[in-house]
């Protein structure tokens, strides 16, 4: 057993050297070896009036005195063998030292309260009646049996014994309750560490996990705002090649076409890394878990920008007579706008509309119209010449979308554009994120076919 207070002291100061057998400090072992020689010298000298009241040999009296004090050196290890010897020794008058150190050391121990109780009284009760028989001893008969001094006696000795006894019990409880509580507080604030160092774990998790989010988004987002613009400018500038002695004119339209859709795409570039660069010399780009101010998801930022920057030119086209402000993004309505710039670029799309139009919300709207984008954005790359259809149903509570090209025409070269094989993937990510449906694949008369079916749910 441990005692309170230095055991406690001993776990906060970590650098304290480690004392040998049961004690865990040094000290420790030097208090209780101070205290069990001054016990034994104690019992000693003790043992020798003992030893002359009783009529046994001094050096009998006074071996046994000094090895029962010495016995004090064991109270952390053994506090209940302790307590019984100052107990034991209690007739012969000796070992006070002995039995309040040793009632304290058992108070402050993890033994049972029972057995501190019974103990305790135990010693009080030996010491009480000691102390009635040696005063006793020390007074006349007439004077103990009457007078005012009838009294006097036990309750002198009443009041020894609890003097003795009660203040020792009492410390090594307060101490002894200390000890549990800071040990309490101590397991609590480990558990807390521990908690708070699993949140900051998950935290950073979490934040990982957004940024890679983020960027995914951007790269989608990217993809879909230049792929579809180039592809078109590579189709103007074939077409330009093809047409340029035949028919300048048609070869002048075409000139103008790339240099308007190079422009813009150049605009949506120019806008996307200049927000990059302004958060750049402000913080590093990165994601804050959790955070709801834009100016600490500057990520997001640029992902928004990049999402809305597809739709700008449709809402700057319909707004410009009207002076209308521009769209934050692109809608259903402009499918047949982004329809009409692949017929411009020679493909033969026919565009059909089925159910009552109607709106839906602004996320369901962009991915529709993603999707027809990066659907005819392929048929551009792979499918020159093919026929193209393409279908918007609207139903109850959702959006439907179809893109199905067939084969490519026999003799149309291939526009060479660059495939990364991330539109679909990209495709599906958006319709999957809204809860929706997206099929892809080849057609049996060796076309493909893009279909896509988003839930309305705002």
């Amino acid at each position: 057993m441990t005692e309170t207070g230095e055991s406690v002291d001993a776990r906060d100061q970590g650098c304290a050297p480690r004392g040998p057998l049961w004690w865990e400090r040094r000290r420790s072992a030097v208090l209780d070896v101070v205290l069990a020689l001054a016990s034994g010298v104690e019992c000693a000298v003790q043992g020798v009036a003992f030893a002359h009241e009783a009529d046994v040999p001094v050096g009998l009296s006074v071996g046994l005195g000094v090895l029962a004090g010495l016995t004090l050196v064991l109270r952390r290890r053994w506090p209940i063998a302790v307590v019984l010897v100052s107990i034991a020794v209690t007739p012969a008058e000796m070992g006070f030292v002995l039995g309040t150190v040793a009632l304290y050391t058992l108070a402050a121990s993890e033994v049972p309260r029972r057995i501190i109780a019974l103990l305790s009284g135990m010693q009080a009760l030996g010491t009480l009646i000691i102390t009635l028989v040696s005063m006793r001893r020390d007074m006349a008969p007439e004077e103990y049996g009457h007078g005012p001094l009838r009294w006097f006696v036990p309750v002198v000795s009443l009041v020894l014994v609890v003097g003795l006894t009660a203040p020792p019990v009492l410390l090594g409880l307060y101490v002894g309750a200390r000890r549990r509580l800071v040990e309490s507080l101590r397991e609590r604030a480990d558990g807390l560490e521990r908690e708070l160092s699993l949140l900051a774990e998950r935290a950073e998790e979490r934040a990982e996990w957004a940024r890679n989010e983020e960027r995914t988004r951007i790269a989608r987002e990217m993809h879909d705002v230049v792929a579809h613009r180039v592809s078109l400018m590579v189709v103007h500038a074939a077409a330009l090649q093809a047409v340029a002695l035949k028919d300048p004119e048609k070869a002048s339209r075409n000139a103008a076409l790339i240099g308007d859709m190079g422009r813009q795409a150049l605009t949506e570039l120019r806008t996307m890394l200049g927000v990059l660069r302004a958060h750049e010399s402000k913080q590093p780009v990165s994601v804050v878990a959790g955070g709801a101010d834009g100016a600490e998801r500057p990520l997001a930022r640029v992902a928004e920008a990049a999402e809305a920057a597809a739709g700008r030119e449709s809402a700057r086209v319909a707004g410009a007579g009207s002076g209308e402000r521009e769209e934050s993004g692109p809608c259903l309505g402009e499918l047949e706008a982004l329809v009409g710039q692949s017929r411009a670029a020679g493909m033969s799309v026919e565009f059909s509309v089925e159910g009552e139009v109607r709106s839906y919300a602004g996320r369901v709207e962009q991915t529709a119209y993603r999707v027809v984008q990066e659907a005819l954005t392929n048929v551009h790359k792979h499918a020159g010449g093919a026929r193209t259809r393409v279908r918007l149903a609207h139903r109850e509570g959702e959006v439907a979308v179809l893109v199905e090209n067939d084969a490519p025409a026999e003799g149309v070269r291939d526009a060479g554009l660059p495939s990364g094989g991330n539109g679909l993937v990209g495709m599906r990510e958006r319709v999957t994120a809204l809860g929706g449906g997206f099929v892809s694949g080849p057609t049996d008369g060796g076309g493909f076919r893009v279909s896509a079916v988003i839930p309305d749910r705002e």
